[in-house]
């Protein structure tokens, strides 16, 4: 069969529960923490409310991009528990293709604990779970033979065999990498990373991933936060390891993308009523690569389709929920 995405990464059942209790402090001092949601030391917690949703990264991406009718696979693990069976069900629900899905024995399902402040920020503690036994086989490379579009979210497990594997895929067969590098990915360095993202058509993630994707490589150390702070920058340096596009998300200031030629920035659409942030960058960078699909690459449409998509989704609580669909 073939597809118009595949999306490769994690998937997780989620509690989200919401609680006015902690104050941020900005952290200034350190360019990784430069704010950071604090409670009270020994102190009981009130929590106001909690509710189960479905996250993870490949999951959150193939909702978003089947919404918008593309014919969607997700590629990634699940446990043999009951969490694993809803996962799925999941899913099927939203039309994406489960036939890829990995069942792994004697597994826990990836889960995550998110904890959401009144301005709808959240911190999220995640187990991985099944996603750490994530492996790419012979029959999921013929899958990624057969795709037009690629979306890796973040990876666990042996993630740098993982993306070796997909790589000479697209190197043979020339599919388009939309590709947001999960926390493990980034702790990795440029040097690790530029032998992928220069096979990339589309690498996006958020300024505070920026930054620590730049500064855990060793010969961008010496750069001063007053450069690291400002995106331009980081557009420009991260365009030179040979991604098409690079895309940089700046929370409340909007995005900036550069694609070698032009510096393009929207700022967010309000939403009315912001509820919870979780899943903001997996909605807007999957918007993004159905974006470019749906308007034959034009950048400022796709940018106005994802942020349009954000504004929706900040409104509901989940990462999977209040999404457009064409």
């Amino acid at each position: 069969m073939t597809y118009d995405f595949i999306t490769v990464g994690g998937t997780t059942r989620d509690i989200s529960f919401f609680t006015d209790q902690g104050i941020i402090i900005n952290n200034r001092k350190d360019i990784l923490r430069q704010k950071v949601l604090a409670f009270e030391s020994g102190a009981k917690i009130k929590v106001d409310h909690f509710y189960y949703s479905y996250g993870g990264g490949a999951a959150n991406a193939a909702v978003c991009l089947s919404n918008f009718s593309l014919k969607t696979a997700c590629l990634a693990p699940i446990g043999d528990d009951e969490d694993g069976g809803h996962i799925v069900k999941n899913l099927r629900q939203h039309s994406v293709d489960v036939s890829l899905i990995q069942k792994i024995k004697n597994t826990e399902s990836g889960s995550s604990f998110i904890l959401v402040a009144p301005s709808g920020e959240r911190i999220i503690f995640a187990q991985r779970g099944a996603n750490i036994k994530f492996s790419i086989n012979a029959s999921t490379l013929t899958a990624l033979e057969k795709t037009n579009n690629i979306y890796i979210a973040s990876l666990s497990g042996d993630w740098l065999n993982t993306l070796r594997k997909i790589f000479a895929v697209v190197k043979k067969s020339g599919q388009k990498v939309f590709w947001n590098p999960g926390t493990t990915q980034l702790l990795g360095g440029v040097n690790k990373l530029s032998p992928f993202i220069k096979h990339t058509t589309v690498l996006a993630m958020n300024h505070d991933e920026a930054i620590e994707l730049v500064v855990r490589s060793g010969q961008y150390k010496h750069l001063k936060a007053f450069f690291l702070n400002k995106p331009e920058n980081l557009l420009k340096l991260l365009h030179t390891l040979g991604p098409k596009i690079v895309v940089i998300t700046l929370g409340q200031d909007g995005v900036v993308a550069w694609d070698g030629q032009k510096l393009y920035h929207q700022p967010i659409i309000k939403s009315k009523n912001r509820v919870d942030a979780t899943g903001l960058g997996d909605v807007f960078n999957s918007t993004f690569a159905a974006g470019l699909t749906l308007y034959a690459g034009n950048i400022d449409q796709a940018i106005n389709l994802a942020l349009r998509n954000t504004a929706a989704k900040v409104s509901h609580i989940g990462a999977q929920t209040g999404l457009i669909k064409f």
